[in-house]
């Protein structure tokens, strides 16, 4: 077994323990209404267990506020991989992906921490 398999077990087994529930919100670009303008949007939802914080005062820069929150998820729970056009919801409450960071191992991906808006 390589290292990063073993810390992708460990990172989603710590979160299975400690974490809170929360859906991400895959979000795909639908048809484009001529009559409307507008495009629909097809989403698909997948519920996971993940670590919900305030993002760091030392953090805030032009893109990240103060009032925003830090969600860590394993990228074991998940089979894609999340951007800024997917959605959190977490108490009923949805929130905007901001920022996707990635922490890899050997260009594995273990963890997911997603500024949320």
């Amino acid at each position: 077994m390589s290292l990063a398999n073993a810390l992708k077990k460990a990172a989603s087994a710590s979160l299975k323990k400690l974490g809170g529930d929360v859906t991400i919100r895959q979000v795909t670009a639908g048809s484009y209404n001529t009559t409307t303008g507008a495009i629909t949007e097809s989403t698909s939802d997948t519920t996971i267990k993940g670590a919900l914080s305030n993002v760091n005062k030392s953090e805030v820069n032009d893109l990240i506020e103060s009032q925003d929150k830090r969600l860590i998820i394993a990228s074991k729970d998940i089979s894609f991989v999340p951007t800024t056009k997917d959605r959190v919801v977490i108490s009923s409450v949805e929130f905007k992906i901001i920022q996707v960071i990635t922490n890899e191992q050997n260009n594995i991906p273990i963890s997911f921490d997603l500024i949320l808006r």
